[in-house]
């Protein structure tokens, strides 16, 4: 994999912040504190979907999206994830992985298009990335 060719998207860029490093892809926190969200993007230059992936590849990125649900379940104990990877208004691969409980404001229905997002102030963005990354070290 030659991840030197590999740019984030400019949209993800701007509504999500850094997490961590993982051994195929970035993980990101979406900037919209009425959920726990985060990305996983594969730094693979021009994959658009899943089976853009070499199998090898591939079968990391599931192992990745497996570790990061087990640390989101473990750390807040959703009533239910959501993962998913459609693209439809950001074609690079990215895998959404969002914590959903029961009061939250789309439930029981997607997220996408609920209200405005509503961006984590300082403070709270500082608390949700040290408890990310603690999980993540």
């Amino acid at each position: 994999m030659d991840a030197t060719a590999f740019e984030i998207d400019s949209q993800l860029a701007q509504t999500s912040y850094p997490l961590v490093s993982l051994e195929v892809s970035d993980l990101r926190l979406v900037d919209d504190q009425r959920w726990p969200w985060l990305l996983i993007i594969p730094r693979v230059p021009h994959a658009v979907e899943l089976i853009d992936l070499s199998p090898d590849l591939r079968s990391t990125v599931w192992l990745e999206i497996d570790h990061v649900a087990r640390v989101m379940r473990d750390q807040l104990s959703p009533h239910k994830l959501n993962i998913a990877a459609l693209g439809n208004q950001v074609r690079q691969l990215h895998i959404h992985c969002i914590a959903r409980f029961v009061d939250d404001e789309a439930w029981p229905n997607p997220v996408w298009g609920v209200g405005q997002s509503v961006p984590y102030d300082s403070e709270q963005l500082a608390a949700r990335l040290n408890s990310f990354k603690t999980a993540f070290a």
